[in-house]
């Protein structure tokens, strides 16, 4: 018998990776995520690539410790689009010391410590925007701008380039600046207040950083008896809720494409790990979306999309043919024996799972909700995230479907909004979603694996751990803050899930 498990293992067992590429994100949004599904349809076309993906959710601290831990995991090569200009600097250092390559994407780092550099040219996009303002308002008018996330590149460079656009234009005045941080909610909170201190003052055009920004705008002066101005933006991202759609249905005035390009960077990693001439300092090209081209561009994209899908079954299939196909060359004489072996195993994983499903359902619920969309899992997945704390999984799970990925990173972004609120219902939800309460149930449910009230109470227990060892408030007002109607109901849920009283985290 043991002879048998040897020949088992040795001649099953996958060969290791050739390369080790870890990818650190700054946030994760729909942006993202197509970038993260370029690069893993990337490394379909290499041999022996595996992608180790973190998301960092603009938080510079959970960044740098992602990093090092990728580092301390083993990768060759490093790629990382920086929360902020300075901060994340250290650790891009400290992994580039120790002779990791590293690409820098999308956003800048204030050090030299890189081997390439790839990413759009985000002060042209800002300046091409303030022209094409400057042209849509006839040469006068009142914006409101939103800005990115403070100390950020891409948020400085657009602004430059906004700001130098309308120098030529004395007739465009910029009525305000407000801060968005790249997310609708915070837009959507910051317009709010601006119109409610700036009550007469009027607006014909909103300029958001992002789309998101912009949209977020466009939900604030919805809830006022203001008149409705125009509204542009930047990312011009294909799919149900992306930019070039919101531009075709008059959502948006413009866009602007801000590429992701996430297998150019693949690629660009292989050619420095083989040794191959590759380009220091890449910048990739860019186009404008307005009402004249919103069709045929959200036409493209949406082609470009199902040919993705469509590929990535054809990857599937090809994968689970060629281990078949091995399977059936190793075993032979021995498949009889196979098949009682993994009888057995199924058994007791069985009767496993069976003691420990309790316990579990709560863990998958706190992971659902603290893991990026690019690692939920969908209703045919069997692996589940491990690490909370590090971020980081091998790219080796059934790639998500594009529509549960917008849909749960817009349902996670209604539910933080509102997170204060002890009164949220599931009905509150629904609506806020343009959904039936039916409707969001089963939506969330078919996604997830879990219900709109589970994730929303665990939403609220992870920002209560996240107060509780980031501020001095007592447990009354975390509760309270929170959106628990009671401290002594939040104290039995928080027990519950992690296992302690809110108290002891402190101690």
């Amino acid at each position: 018998m043991a002879l048998v498990i040897l020949f088992l293992t040795t001649g099953c067992t996958p060969k290791s990776p050739h390369y080790v590429i870890g990818v650190s994100q700054c946030s994760a949004d729909i942006w993202r995520e197509k970038q993260n599904a370029e690069l893993r349809m990337g490394a379909y076309l290499q041999d022996g690539v595996e992608l180790r993906f973190a998301a960092a959710y603009d938080s510079d601290e959970r960044q740098i410790q992602q990093i090092d831990s990728l580092v301390a995991s083993g990768i060759n090569l490093l790629i990382v689009a920086p929360n902020q200009v300075a901060t994340i600097s250290p650790a891009i250092d400290r992994a580039f010391d120790q002779g990791i390559p590293v690409i820098v994407f999308e956003r800048k780092t204030n050090s030299r410590k890189y081997t390439a550099f790839m990413s759009a040219d985000n002060y042209e996009m800002g300046q091409v925007m303030g022209r094409y303002i400057v042209s849509r308002l006839k040469g006068h008018g009142h914006v409101l701008e939103i800005k990115g996330l403070a100390g950020s590149s891409p948020a400085i460079e657009r602004h430059n380039g906004f700001v130098d656009a309308l120098k030529n234009a004395p007739g465009i005045q910029v009525v305000g600046s407000v801060q968005g941080d790249w997310t609708k909610p915070r837009a959507h909170l910051a317009v709010r207040q601006w119109l409610a201190a700036h009550p007469d003052t009027p607006v014909d055009l909103v300029f958001g950083m992002n789309d998101r920004s912009a949209t977020g705008a466009r939900t604030a002066f919805l809830e006022t008896n203001r008149a409705l101005p125009l509204f542009c933006g930047i990312d011009g991202l294909p799919g149900e809720h992306g930019g070039i759609r919101q531009v075709r249905d008059s959502i948006l005035d413009a866009s602007y494409i801000y590429p992701t390009h996430g297998d150019k960077v693949l690629q660009l990693a292989i050619d420095i790990l083989e040794g191959k001439p590759y380009q220091k300092e890449t910048h990739l090209q860019a186009a404008l979306v307005t009402r004249d081209n919103a069709s045929s561009l959200l036409m493209q994209s949406e082609e470009i999309i199902r040919q993705t899908a469509y590929l990535d079954r054809l990857h599937l299939k090809a994968d689970s043919y060629l281990h078949k196909l091995d399977s059936q060359r190793t075993i032979t004489t021995l498949a009889v024996i196979v098949i009682a072996l993994l009888i057995i195993s199924l058994v007791l994983f069985y009767i496993y799972h069976i003691n420990k499903i309790s316990m579990q359902k709560e863990r998958v619920a706190n992971t659902l909700w603290n893991m990026s969309t690019d690692d939920i899992p969908m209703p045919s997945d069997t692996a589940q995230a491990t690490d909370d704390d590090s971020a980081i999984r091998t790219d080796d799970d059934t790639p998500e479907s594009v529509q549960g990925s917008f849909f749960i990173t817009r349902f996670k972004e209604v539910v933080e909004s509102q997170l204060e609120n002890s009164e949220l219902s599931v009905e509150d939800l629904a609506a806020d979603m343009n959904l039936s309460r039916v409707q969001l149930y089963r939506k969330v449910k078919s996604v997830t694996g879990s219900t709109p009230v589970e994730l929303l109470r665990t939403a609220r227990l992870n920002r209560a751990y996240r107060l509780l060892m980031t501020t001095d408030k007592s447990v009354s007002e975390i509760a309270y803050q929170v959106g628990f109607t009671a401290p002594s109901y939040f104290t039995k849920c928080f027990k519950e899930s992690y296992g302690m009283l809110p108290g002891d985290v402190r101690r």
